[in-house]
């Protein structure tokens, strides 16, 4: 691979057509170099002779005296565009300057290499091109209205001796830039300036070239943005040696000045106030200069916002060019006078209130009898209020019925006093609030109880809704100014301050109601002194000794304060050792009885002793609790749970208080034998489709039974982790009558459980898998029998968890695989090798014939 590099010194492809008198630029640039970054330059012409310096960027000596006096007065001069480029500009340039230009780069490389000038031809031509106006050079001044047309054109020429194109450019000047309106290239494109694309489109804006030389700029539909100085730029372009255009010279001349009168539309009334059922008078000027023939076509509208996009207006009447307008029964549109158009509104209303438009559009005669708009403005909006009158009303409430005591009914009543200027269209409706009362000085915001709508429908309120729908809280309208809250049973819940407001509603022309005024009443407090309901409920054994096997009984003595008329429910609870497996969260629901007496059996789960609980009422205030045949596992704290109900409303009952009663003991001295258990396996460690072997052996210290005296009912667990992290999963029971209960297993493994001692289960998983792993253990209840015959259940035993491990047998897993792919093998080859043997033999057998060989002798290399 190898690479070369060598400077490179550039200067245009001549030769450079240039017009006289104008300013010359031409580049010069190194590439490829050695040294600094920062070269220099130096420049040289050459009519037909010898060469002369002109400038140099690193030698001021440099200049040959002939072009002292012009590079001293900056007529020519270099201009460094970068560290590798530079220009020389001549200004002024005249036919003498026309000849070679060389530009020369001083060498900073460590060997000679490439080229270190170049030379470009500069041609300098007359100037034949010449732009004039229509008035010779004079611009003239034009006052034109909105919406006319303009039509500007101006001429250019060229006489150049080369072959150059003109390019011709219309532009306006607002203020002190120059834009762009049009333009004709020198490639015979049209292309419009910013902003006017759109207006290029559709044909408002045009360019056209008429008889000699001239090029006509025409403005349809003229705007205010249209007025300033007109001018027509015209440069002239030569193609260079490069194919590329480049524009020698520029010349410009000053048309027009033009001046847009803009039309204006103007609503003559500013904010205007009006009272309801009054007229609303509203004029529309239109601003214009026009002396000539027009129509003006006036359309109103209006919105709730004073957005002049009127994108959400709606429009209220509209009169056309020829005068004709929309139809409408309340509102109205005239000609006034030339320039005026009167909007009239009748009875207005407060949905009148909002933001009014007017939008006009000026119409001009075409000279084939057609109508053109030429211009069409909207005015800013008029906000127009409407003021209702209110009518003059005050609220009384006052209070017929105050309760005394809980339950107690309550009826408020809330009157309209001192009406006037209530005619025939206003209409009373009434909302009722609830504030409750705290000691403290907190604020409470009030709780809507019921309100109603211009059409008298009830709306009820979350507090009120559920009670006012059972007939508990009625809202009614006694008469034409009395509306009644009345409570049927009010309770505690319900004491605090009420108020009402009375909201006036007026009718509007489309017979729709729209409220006009509120007025609130004075707060009426409900409130009665009440005591504290206190209840003491009292548990009492009546039998202090009791042994396993017989009955257990207590009773409940409830006594009350301050609750009328009470009744009472009672709920038997008992809390149990926290080594109570069947209950962990030690307090189990045993049996209640309601205010109705109903009996019910709550969490009492002993299937054998449904009937063995029994709780019953004895006196209005006394219950009383049995439970026969009691065992050990029932030992523990009972207790009575009561709740003192009073009647409520509407036949219901009101929860009043809650008591708790003092804790009974149950507790067994236990004489008999002490039960410990055990999981033991020989292997814990298996291979898939291995038989497992668990024993949960339970063992005994203390008095010793006979085996016919003690049962037992066995679990067994299974928790599939390591850690003892997740919920244990039972797989199969023994009873203690010998029935076995499976769970639903997934897997292809199975279970199987069984007794084979007094004292020994053995739980066997048949061809395991390895999902069967994890920690195993097993759960014992005892069963001992009393001397009088009587089954006692001892609590339940838990054993301490071993861990099955199953294992992949992997020489058993791959050993047919191994064998029938061995086999597979042998007989493909045998095969194989039969057929090779059977093809050779009989298939491919060929005759060879020997031919008769030719003695030749060699041929020597020089006969070759």
């Amino acid at each position: 691979l190898a690479f070369c590099r060598a400077r490179v010194v550039r200067v245009p492809k001549g030769p450079l057509i240039r017009v006289v008198g104008t300013e010359v630029v031409i580049p010069c640039s190194v590439s490829d170099y050695d040294g600094p970054s920062e070269q220099n330059f130096d420049w040289e012409f050459s009519r037909e002779t010898d060469f002369m310096r002109i400038v140099s960027t690193w030698d001021s000596t440099f200049t040959s005296e002939e072009y002292q006096n012009r590079v001293g007065h900056g007529d020519i001069k270099l201009r460094r565009s970068s560290n590798d480029a530079v220009e020389l500009v001549i200004r002024n340039i005249q036919p003498t300057d026309q000849g070679i230009y060389k530009c020369s780069t001083p060498s900073t490389d460590a060997t000679v290499q490439g080229n270190y000038d170049a030379e470009v031809q500069v041609k300098v031509i007359s100037d034949g091109l010449s732009v004039s106006g229509s008035k010779a050079r004079s611009s003239m001044s034009l006052k034109l209205s909105e919406g006319d047309s303009i039509k500007l054109r101006c001429s250019a020429i060229t006489t150049s001796p080369e072959h150059t194109h003109l390019h011709v450019t219309w532009q306006i000047k607002s203020g002190s830039t120059w834009r762009d309106i049009l333009s004709l290239t020198h490639e015979g494109k049209f292309e419009p300036g910013p902003g006017y694309e759109e207006r290029y489109r559709n044909g408002d804006i045009r360019l056209d070239t008429g008889a000699n030389d001239t090029y006509r700029l025409s403005v349809s539909q003229a705007s205010s943005v249209d007025g300033g100085a007109y001018r027509c730029l015209v440069s002239e372009w030569v193609r260079g040696a490069d194919s590329s255009w480049q524009k020698i010279q520029e010349k410009s001349v000053e048309i027009a000045s033009v001046s847009i009168q803009r039309t204006d539309v103007v609503i003559s009334t500013s904010n205007v106030s009006v009272t309801e059922r009054d007229s609303l008078d509203l004029t529309c000027n239109i601003t214009t200069d026009r002396s000539g023939i027009f129509q003006a076509e006036v359309m109103w509208y209006f919105s709730a916002s004073p957005d002049d996009t009127l994108s959400d207006a709606q429009v209220l009447l509209s009169m056309d060019h020829d005068s004709v307008v929309s139809d409408s029964t309340l509102i109205s549109l005239s000609h006034v006078d030339r320039n005026s158009y009167r909007l009239l509104v009748r009875d207005v209303d407060v949905e009148d209130s909002g933001y009014y438009f007017c939008q006009a559009a000026v119409w001009v005669p075409l000279h084939n009898g057609s109508w053109h708009k030429v211009v069409e403005r909207t005015s800013a909006p008029v906000s127009v209020v409407v003021t209702t009158l209110e009518p003059d009303y005050e609220v009384f409430l006052n209070a017929s019925k105050t309760p005394k005591f809980s339950d107690d009914p309550t009826e408020l009543n809330c009157m309209i006093t001192n009406a006037q200027d209530t005619e025939a269209n206003i209409r009373f409706t009434v909302s009722w609030y609830y504030r409750k009362r705290l000691r403290s000085d907190d604020v409470v915001t009030e709780e809507l109880l019921a309100t109603m709508d211009a059409d008298w429908t009830l709306l009820l309120g979350d507090r009120s809704r559920e009670r006012t729908q059972n007939g508990e809280i009625i809202f009614s309208k006694k008469a034409a100014d009395t509306f009644s809250l009345r409570i049927q049973w009010t309770s505690e819940s319900d004491r605090g301050d009420y108020f009402c407001v009375i909201s006036a509603w007026s009718r509007h022309r489309n017979n729709s109601w729209v409220k006009s005024k509120d007025v609130t009443s004075a707060s009426v407090s409900i409130f009665w002194a009440t005591q504290d309901y206190t209840l003491t409920v009292e548990a009492v054994k009546l039998k202090p000794f009791f042994v396993a096997g017989h009955t257990f009984e207590m009773t409940c003595k409830v006594s009350s304060k301050n609750i009328k008329t009470p009744r009472y429910s009672v709920l038997i609870t008992a809390e149990k050792p926290l080594t109570d497996q069947s209950n962990p969260n030690g307090t189990t629901r045993i049996i209640s009885l309601n205010q109705d007496s109903v009996v019910r059996l709550e969490d009492w789960t002993d299937q054998t002793r449904v009937d063995g609980v029994v709780l019953e009422k004895v006196q209005e205030n006394e219950f009383r609790y049995r439970m026969y045949q009691t065992q050990i596992s029932d030992a523990g704290l009972y207790r009575c749970v009561v709740t003192a109900w009073s009647p409520g409303g509407g036949g219901m009952w009101r929860e009043a208080v809650n008591g708790l009663s003092n804790p009974i003991q149950i507790d067994f001295q236990m004489s008999g034998p002490v039960f410990n258990v055990s999981v033991h396996s020989d292997n814990p460690t298996i291979y898939q489709g291995e038989l497992a072997d668990l024993l949960c052996i339970v063992t005994t210290e203390g008095m010793a039974l006979e085996p016919d005296d003690m049962s037992f009912d066995v679990s067994w667990f299974a928790v599939r982790s390591f850690a003892l992290d997740r919920e244990p999963v039972l797989l199969a029971s023994l009873n203690r009558r010998g029935i076995v209960t499976q769970s639903r297993r997934n897997g292809s493994s199975d279970l199987s459980l069984e007794r084979i001692s007094p004292l020994e289960f053995r739980l066997r998983v048949h061809g395991c898998e390895d999902h069967d792993f994890g920690n195993h253990y097993c759960v014992v209840t005892p069963w001992v029998r009393s001397a009088t015959g009587v089954w006692q259940r001892e609590p339940d035993i838990k054993a301490k968890p071993i861990f099955l491990s199953v294992k992949m047998d992997v020489l058993n897993a791959f050993k047919y695989p191994l064998l029938i792919g061995i086999g597979l093998a042998t007989v493909i080859g045998l095969l194989s090798c039969l057929i090779g043997y059977c093809s050779s033999r009989w298939c491919c057998k060929k005759e060879v014939q020997e031919t008769r060989r030719e003695r030749r002798r060699l041929m020597s290399m020089e006969m070759d």
